[in-house]
């Protein structure tokens, strides 16, 4: 499944993972931006048809629930800029991170481990 969000549909979800299942009003007032409730609610809507957010009744109004997780649309987020911005090199997609500056030494040392736990799993028992 091939999972992409406008800037705004990344701020809607964002909410839903942070908070969980909201209603329309409970989204808008999470959200950053000052958006009229019937915004929110096109968005919400749009998300639905994507097969990106549900909703379950609750009385008059709607529960929005995220229908994808943070994990997969990191995965397919980063697919997709590695295929696009590093021509398919996951290799490059990570010296850029790593060379960017912005990482700093904890999580050199987690991506580290997390490399070396992989490569073990890769050589197997």
């Amino acid at each position: 499944m091939d999972i992409r969000f406008t800037d705004r549909e990344m701020d809607i979800i964002r909410v839903l993972w942070r908070d969980g299942p909201s209603t329309v009003g409970q989204v808008r007032d999470a959200l950053e931006d000052d958006l009229a409730y019937n915004t929110v609610l096109t968005m919400l809507r749009l998300m639905e048809e994507k097969g990106q957010v549900g909703r379950s009744p609750e009385g008059r109004a709607h529960r929005y629930h995220a229908l994808v997780d943070r994990e997969t649309a990191g995965r397919t987020t980063l697919r997709r800029i590695a295929d696009r911005l590093f021509e398919g090199s996951r290799e490059a997609l990570l010296l850029g991170l790593v060379d960017s500056g912005e990482v700093d030494e904890a999580e050199l040392r987690r991506m580290r481990d997390l490399l070396e736990k992989r490569l073990a799993e890769e050589d197997g028992p």
